[in-house]
């Protein structure tokens, strides 16, 4: 007799952050994405909750793109006793293992800092992992091909198609037993600006799909990116610094782009940008190494060929970056704020009002970005209140998730269509204002999934 197979939602669900699914079909357990929690402290708390089953037991890990909510919490896992497979595009491993050890390094440079620095609440911090478990993580990297059924367990087959959100990303479809489900990953826009477009995969009976921009649609402006470059224009002149907060993997890329053009069209002044970043600048340079994951037409120069480009590597580079006082423009990570060398520079040109800081892309619940577009009067860094008086800035033509129609669009394209959709990767408003529209526009079942919910997707067994 057949096992039944089961879906669990383990992450991901009522917010965006933590991306983790269990597949379960009698004795073999498949986990899509292991993300780590972001954001709001009760959404991270969960971090080092002990994974719902034996993390021994897993047999094998699907990964959709090696953004830290998908990826980062491998190494948890592999700390917890996971030593299978992990099946992930080229793209994805390479980035994958520059996201992981930066994680562990960071936290193992927080938790020190926090213990002698004396603001953490706990009396001994520990890291979620080590650096040895990032390491052994990448170890378990299997890489596959777009567009090739790949036969991860027995009866269990997937296929990873282009998803189009950053170098490598995917959709994944999976069959247990003849059951399929498949996972959208975080989609991209319908144009990525340097990567090739998203394909559509076949449909599936089940399918998981984010939300993230279930709830909105992304404004286009007649002139591409004219709010950045005004912004720029006004900070430079009154002899300011622009901070651009970018997501290390893609957003940098994706920000150089723009002001390659801004600057070669003339609709910003030529001054120093530097990319203060470790992992942004090695994310870099697995884009300059992998040239076929572009979009046509676009070389490498479009996003690194500004006049007076610095490249901060180390330590020193970046603390003799963070003592200019010259009108320049830093783009450094982290995208929400959440950690990483942004938030040197930010307690540097926060407190100025001739200082610009710009986000440049969706900001979680809970984060210090979101904090700042809602207006925070201050936030908190290393220990310490720093006032906002610099001027504020939400670009959001970065964004590297699809809009509400665009979603709805894709799910309009699968065949066959989906018997049901479980929405995820949204937080509740989004995913709840994307149920509708499906149900009226598609007449498609759809379901804001729950955290630690268990759904059966194989036909019920008759007594």
């Amino acid at each position: 007799m057949t096992s039944p197979v089961t879906l669990q939602f383990l992450g991901a669900a009522g917010t965006v952050t933590g991306s983790k699914y269990l597949l379960e079909a009698g004795d073999r357990r498949v986990v899509v994405d292991a993300g780590m929690y972001q954001g709001a402290k009760e959404l991270r708390e969960r971090n080092r909750e002990k994974f719902p089953i034996d993390a021994a037991a897993i047999d094998a890990v699907l990964i959709t793109h090696a953004h830290a909510d998908h990826i980062s919490y491998l190494p948890a896992l592999v700390d917890q006793g996971f030593s299978g497979p992990v099946f992930c595009t080229a793209g994805t491993s390479r980035l994958g293992e520059i996201v992981m050890l930066d994680a562990a390094h960071l936290m193992k440079l927080t938790t020190e800092q926090a213990r002698h620095g004396g603001w953490s609440k706990h009396p001994n911090p520990r890291s979620l992992y080590q650096v040895e478990d990032a390491e052994r993580a990448i170890d378990l990297l299997r890489t596959v091909d777009y567009e090739t059924d790949v036969e991860v367990l027995p009866g269990i087959t997937a296929r990873w198609t282009r998803a189009g959100h950053i170098l490598g990303s995917a959709s994944i479809r999976v069959s247990v037993d003849g059951v399929d489900v498949l996972f959208s990953g975080d989609l991209g826009r319908d144009d990525h600006p340097i990567l090739k477009p998203r394909d559509t995969p076949r449909g599936a009976r089940w399918v998981l799909c984010e939300s993230t921009y279930g709830d909105r649609e992304h404004e286009t402006p007649e002139v591409a990116h004219e709010p950045l470059a005004a912004a720029i224009r006004r900070t430079i002149a009154r002899g300011g610094a622009v901070v651009i907060a970018a997501f290390a993997i893609d957003r940098t890329e994706g920000v150089l782009h723009a002001l390659t053009q801004l600057e070669r069209e003339g609709r910003i002044p030529q001054v120093p940008v530097i990319v203060d970043g470790p992992m942004s600048l090695k994310a870099l340079e697995v884009y300059r190494a992998m040239p076929e994951e572009l979009r046509d037409g676009i070389d490498v120069d479009d996003f690194t060929g500004l006049k007076d480009l610095t490249l901060a590597r180390s330590g020193q580079e970046s603390r003799k970056a963070q003592r200019r006082t010259d009108p320049r423009i830093v783009v450094s990570s982290s995208g929400m704020l959440e950690g990483g060398r942004v938030l040197n520079h930010l307690q540097q040109v926060l407190p100025d009002p001739k200082n610009l800081v710009v986000l440049s892309g969706y900001q979680g619940e809970g984060t210090r970005g979101r904090a700042l577009i809602e207006g925070a009067r201050h936030l908190k860094i290393n220990g310490r209140h720093v006032p906002v008086r610099a001027e504020v800035l939400q670009d959001t033509e970065f964004s590297g998730h699809a809009g509400a129609s665009e979603l709805v669009r894709w799910i309009a394209e699968l065949d066959p269509q989906p018997e049901a959709l479980f929405l995820v990767h949204g937080e509740p408003e989004a995913a709840a204002a994307l149920e509708a529209r499906l149900e009226k526009e598609l007449g498609v079942m759809a379901v804001v999934a729950k955290h630690g919910e268990k759904v059966l997707l194989s036909d019920p067994v008759e007594e």
